[in-house]
């Protein structure tokens, strides 16, 4: 089986090196009809990614493993094409890959499968950019086996032109667009650190009951419209005392009323909002988007 899946992935990079010669290229936003797969056309090379707002998942892999344990209903695939750019992706080590999971429950999900789908989406969209939480989850290899492992995948498996991979932020939209941002969350990744305190603010609490988780999303957004200048990250997803389900069953619906409420109106740089099954919420991630 890692033969085979390592023998697909050579030969989707094979395939795919032209479209991601091209990657990076805006068309212009009067060139198209933007919609959830492009809305990041309609925004100027110059936008600084923290002046934006960008719907995100949590657990974007966690499909399976029960009431208890999913986060998402929809593919990697499916929830970029409905306007989701940020993925919280977590990798087990095993035989020289990255398995993807949520605690000890596997999702039949590889890290190649996350990247194929991020490479299709960028190709047949290249004004768009996904930004990329990586983590170690149910394995404790060292930094450098991790590095090793994800190494591979760039050099190897030949995933490296997929990734913007630096040790600063984009300094905007443009210099990212076509690319998957890394936000390394592991010690012996390159790049960027995810929840770095000079660049990021990050609420998540992952750990509180809905009715107070509420209030500290809407404290986060705030922050956000009030003290400008990191890149503010804002989780919905709340996993206190009650399936990720039923959680976002009742906090999505109250955070989209807030998003389009009168305290909100016109503001931009939200930040990233990492939600669970955000699409159960009918037209949360497009007024999410509408803060752009």
């Amino acid at each position: 089986m890692a033969l085979h899946r390592r023998a697909f992935l050579t030969g989707a990079t094979a395939v795919g090196a032209a479209a991601l010669t091209g990657l990076g290229t805006a068309a212009p936003a009067s060139a198209r009809t933007l919609g959830s797969q492009d809305w990041m056309a309609g925004l100027a090379d110059s936008t600084p990614l923290q002046r934006m707002t960008i719907p995100g998942t949590h657990d974007s892999g966690a499909t399976k493993g029960g009431l208890y344990v999913a986060c998402q209903n929809t593919s990697i695939a499916q929830q970029l094409d409905s306007g989701i750019r940020f993925l919280d992706v977590r990798c087990r080590v095993t035989g020289g890959s990255f398995a993807i999971h949520h605690a000890a429950f596997f999702q039949d999900l590889m890290f190649g499968d996350v990247l194929v789908a991020c490479w299709n989406f960028l190709a047949a969209h290249p004004s768009e950019t996904v930004l990329m939480r990586v983590k170690q989850e149910y394995s404790e290899e060292s930094d450098a086996t991790f590095r090793a492992v994800f190494d591979d995948y760039l050099d190897h498996r030949g995933w490296r032109p997929l990734f913007r991979i630096a040790d600063t932020l984009p300094a905007s939209l443009g210099q990212a667009r076509g690319k998957v941002v890394l936000l390394a969350d592991n010690g012996g990744l390159p790049g960027l650190r995810y929840a770095d305190g000079n660049v990021f603010d990050v609420q998540d609490d992952y750990n509180t009951e809905p009715f107070a988780k509420r209030g500290r999303i809407e404290n986060q957004f705030r922050k956000a419209v009030q003290q400008p200048g990191k890149l503010f990250v804002n989780y919905v997803s709340t996993a206190a005392y009650m399936p990720p389900r039923w959680n976002s069953d009742r906090l999505n619906p109250q955070v989209h009323s807030f998003v389009d409420g009168g305290e909100l109106a016109g503001r931009t740089g939200l930040g990233i909002v990492p939600m669970d099954f955000p699409n159960t919420r009918s037209g949360l991630v497009e007024s999410l988007i509408r803060h752009n």
